[in-house]
């Protein structure tokens, strides 16, 4: 990304992660000398200084988005891999024609194989990584559920007051609906790492974008809904 003091303008902006929560405030940029901007600093919530590559950082309007960093790799796995593996075919093409001689051919194509093997490795491994944190939103869903429980217990002996219960039944809801959205996007991504290894074409709904490409919209994601221990009881409208 080149340099442009107009980012600068969005020091003091609020930052939010791909699923609408709250990461810190943009504090400033770091610039190489030739122009690059490399990293941008963001104050955490808890008054913590964080710094990430500018590549996982998304400006839309007036909206700053922070990009998981697992995102940001496995856009650029998915747009890397078939390319090599399209100019493979191109070259393998072109001698195939008398193009270019054996030497060249082989050559190249043992750069392209060798390429391709450190690629597909390090999809390898971005799958491992993603499982995980598939696991962890998994868990935590679990520990969301297990407060809830709690929370409807505690309510209905008349231990947490109708306006606390309300406002902290939405919060755990609002959690719950954020951690789907987030697992239901690592999934979408294990599944085009995978598809992409065994040369297939990743499934995507109507209107979803190439994995890749651009970051998927989580917000025009049918997600899944949270589970069902979550409707165990209305929220109990508060008299006027």
């Amino acid at each position: 990304m080149s340099y442009n003091s107009n980012l600068f303008l969005t020091i003091g902006k609020d930052v939010k992660d791909a699923y609408g929560r709250y990461v810190g405030e943009i504090v400033s940029f770091a610039v190489k000398p030739n122009g690059i901007i490399e990293f941008i600093y963001i104050r955490g919530a808890n008054g913590q200084f964080l710094k990430y590559p500018v590549e996982s950082i998304r400006f839309n309007g007036e909206e700053v988005t922070l990009v998981p960093l697992i995102k940001v790799e496995t856009e650029k796995l998915c747009n890397l891999i078939p390319l090599i593996w399209r100019k493979d075919q191109v070259l393998k093409e072109l001698f195939e024609k008398n193009k270019i001689s054996p030497e060249v051919y082989e050559n190249l194509h043992a750069s392209f194989e060798g390429v391709l093997t450190q690629l597909k490795s390090e999809a390898q491994n971005l799958i491992e990584r993603i499982k995980k944190e598939i696991d962890r939103c998994d868990q935590e869903i679990y520990e969301l559920n297990y407060a809830l429980v709690h929370l409807e217990v505690e309510h209905e002996i008349g231990k947490v007051p109708d306006s606390h219960y309300e406002k902290t039944l939405a919060a755990i809801q609002d959690s719950l609906k954020k951690l789907n959205a987030e697992k239901a996007d690592l999934e979408y991504m294990r599944s085009g790492i995978s598809n992409m290894l065994l040369g297939e074409t990743p499934q995507k709904s109507t209107g979803d974008e190439d994995l890749g490409v651009k970051s998927k919209n989580v917000s025009n994601t049918i997600l899944p809904e949270p589970p069902a221990i979550i409707y165990v009881k209305e929220v109990r409208t508060s008299s006027a």
